[in-house]
């Protein structure tokens, strides 16, 4: 899952990248609105982390811009621990939650892991396919009850298809959502996490659609 933080204190920025990353989101960062905006509207993130207090362009303006635009992502707005107000402002501005600074990283995560569910129609933190079990607070993965050993970078792809169960992904939208923009992108690189994936997963699982992309089916 790929995140865009928006935070113009970078020593909270910094911290909040490390918290993500050790979370296994790919994130992307702007320090100001207008950078914020920009990216935003170009980049298919799966969530945004928006701090409202930001120069050039605050993060209320941000935020209606993107959603005049058109763009739904989820947002989980930063603000000052007593501007009430600032939330009632953000919510109908179009921010799916809120969060006041001060705050535990743990809270920010599972907020986080909440909204990213929510977009994609799931309820529960435990994604199932099958007799696969992805627990998206633990991040540990089971078949059959039995614990699936995998790295970050397969644990991110599965975590990923498991969001989007029977519909087809394309190795692009892979590649867009589980790497940051600074990241060296290589389109093999999905093939050989998907062919890792494979083998330690029951078969049939992932499926190949021919010309178009990976497409997660529980087993008949």
């Amino acid at each position: 899952m790929r995140i865009l933080l928006v935070e113009d204190d970078p020593t909270l920025r910094a911290q909040l990248r490390a918290g993500l990353a050790d979370a296994g989101y790919a994130v992307d960062e702007a320090a100001n609105g207008v950078d914020a905006q920009y990216l935003g509207e170009t980049e298919p993130f799966d969530a945004a982390v928006l701090d409202l207090g930001l120069p050039a362009l605050d993060g209320l303006s941000v935020l209606r811009r993107w959603r005049a635009g058109g763009r739904t992502l989820p947002v989980l707005i930063l603000t000052a621990r007593d501007s009430w107000h600032e939330k009632v402002t953000g919510i109908d501005a179009g921010a799916d939650d809120y969060l006041a600074k001060p705050f535990h990283m743990e809270e920010l995560l599972a907020r986080l892991r909440a909204l990213i569910r929510r977009a994609q129609g799931l309820a529960s933190p435990l994604l199932q396919c099958g007799a696969i079990t992805l627990d998206t607070r633990s991040g540990r993965v089971s078949q059959d009850g039995q614990p699936v050993n995998l790295t970050s970078h397969e644990f991110r792809l599965l975590a990923y298809l498991m969001h989007r169960p029977g519909q087809v992904v394309s190795r692009t939208e892979l590649i867009e959502h589980l790497y940051a923009q600074d990241f060296d992108r290589d389109s093999n690189t999905i093939e050989v996490f998907i062919g890792r994936l494979r083998r330690k997963l029951a078969p049939g699982v992932i499926e190949t659609v021919r010309g178009m992309g990976y497409r997660l089916a529980a087993p008949s």
